[in-house]
């Protein structure tokens, strides 16, 4: 079995998994992703890499299926980062932030022996200690001063 699966897509707009040989719909790449599977969408043709406007046409798809994940504030904060000096430190930050969550949500699932006001309470606490000290790392990373309550105030170093 290889290590990443292989979907082609086809000119005719269809979706070819080559592991398990026949073609699946956007719904089959969905479970793919639910499933933790790892996965490359290839143009069969070209061998372009399809993977992310696949995965944008899931995301719509989902988006105007019903309760929507990104409101229209959080979508045009997020359009603005495109093109700007920081747009690598934002695309790290959303990364650390959602895998943090997806671990801390994974540990809540597996720790959920106690109460479950006390396991929230445990959770909240360590989430806010673990999206402090990331900031604080990609404000350092980004060259700004990071520990002091006024960023006015001169750094007795300088």
């Amino acid at each position: 079995m290889p290590a990443q699966r292989i979907i082609k897509k086809y000119p005719n707009r269809r979706l070819y998994d080559t592991e398990s040989s026949h073609y699946i719909t956007l719904a089959g790449v969905r479970a793919l992703v639910m499933a933790g599977i790892d996965f490359k969408v290839v143009d069969n043709a070209t061998e372009e890499d399809l993977t992310r406007s696949i995965l944008l046409q899931i995301m719509l798809e989902e988006e105007a299926g019903g309760e929507p994940l990104f409101s229209a504030k959080m979508l045009g904060q997020m359009i603005r980062f495109y093109g700007g000096t920081i747009q690598g430190v934002f695309t790290k930050y959303l990364e650390d932030s959602l895998d943090i969550f997806a671990r801390e949500q994974k540990q809540l699932q597996e720790t959920f022996g106690g109460t479950p006001l006390e396991t929230l309470g445990r959770m909240a606490r360590h989430n806010m200690e673990m999206w402090a000290e990331m900031q604080q790392s990609i404000l350092r990373a980004s060259g700004f001063p990071v520990g002091r309550s006024d960023p006015a105030e001169k750094d007795p170093k300088e």
